[in-house]
């Protein structure tokens, strides 16, 4: 499951979940995706700060205990740091290698451009836009 930020064309941002970015396509091509704030058609990925690939795991389990969402987001950031190799600005040179077997599958972290984020969904590259909060102290 993929977790876009999404915005209208009167800038409501909002969450929307899908399978994968084919998903969302087919989706708002349908009439099926709308701004839950204004009711409008016209909605696009809203940019986010970070970038993130991900190779298969397994499932994830289920946790009963309810956490804080301050302590959810330093767990998710903690995980992300031990998990994911960061790449910095090569993500995408990075991404395109694994994608194409040139490299190992593994998990990456890093930015990119929009151009770069353009090549690699017309290569058929799976990434994730994560922003990633900064924490006081």
């Amino acid at each position: 499951m993929i977790i876009y930020d999404l915005k209208c064309e009167k800038n409501h941002i909002f969450e929307g979940w899908f399978n994968d970015r084919t998903a969302f396509e087919e989706q708002k091509k349908k009439k099926l995706v709308t701004c839950p704030v204004c009711g409008s058609l016209s909605i696009d990925i809203a940019p986010s700060s970070i970038t993130v690939m991900g190779k298969r795991t397994g499932q994830f389990s289920k946790n009963s205990n309810d956490i804080s969402p301050m302590k959810a987001l330093q767990t998710f950031h903690e995980y992300m740091d031990k998990t994911f190799e960061d790449v910095g600005s090569k993500f995408a040179e990075v991404a395109l290698k694994i994608h194409f077997g040139e490299e190992d599958s593994r998990n990456i972290k890093g930015t990119t451009t929009k151009n770069e984020e353009s090549v690699l969904r017309e290569e058929g590259v799976p990434f994730v836009k994560i922003p990633i909060p900064k924490f006081d102290g």
